[in-house]
């Protein structure tokens, strides 16, 4: 299993440098830039991230699946720190909801918001259709993958950096 995940890794990675240059959603694009406030109001980019492998999570405080992924996010986010960071988009519209679910949830990662919910531009720019979905991004900013969540994201991320 192993050695299938570092197979197609090292594939996606041949694939992106052939399509890098193209901006879009699909494995090997480059990822579309964000740039919302955070839970402070201070606007953090996406691309200020690059360096690192990141998770592009959309979610929201009403999304039962998404609060369900949190754990495995967390334990993510605390066995590679210094290596994993997670971009969370928030597509709630009232603020105390989105900022009661990450104080309830202990999410320590950058977590942004327009408050606009499906009126934002990176619904468009992500052709969101529905929460959860996310794009695992390489530390170039090329998507890895889409929409991977449970075992299969864990699996992925640790074949990455182990």
């Amino acid at each position: 299993m192993k050695k299938t995940l570092l197979i197609f890794t090292f594939l996606c990675c041949v694939i992106t440098g052939v399509k890098a240059q193209v901006v879009g959603v699909d494995v090997g694009d480059i990822a579309p830039e964000i740039d919302l406030p955070d839970t402070k109001g201070e606007k953090i980019a996406l691309s200020s991230l690059r360096g690192s492998l990141v998770l592009v999570d959309f979610w929201a405080s009403w999304c039962g699946p998404c609060i369900k992924e949190q754990p495995l996010l967390l334990k993510l986010h605390n066995a590679y720190p210094d290596k994993l960071s997670i971009y969370g988009v928030s597509m709630d519209t009232k603020k105390p909801l989105w900022t009661g679910a990450i104080a309830k949830g202990k999410l320590p990662w950058t977590n942004v918001s327009d408050l606009k919910y499906w009126q934002s531009p990176v619904v468009g720019d992500y052709m969101l259709q529905s929460v959860p979905l996310n794009f695992l991004v390489d530390k170039n900013g090329i998507i890895l993958a889409k929409n991977i969540h449970g075992k299969a994201l864990e699996d992925m991320v640790k074949s990455i950096l182990e």
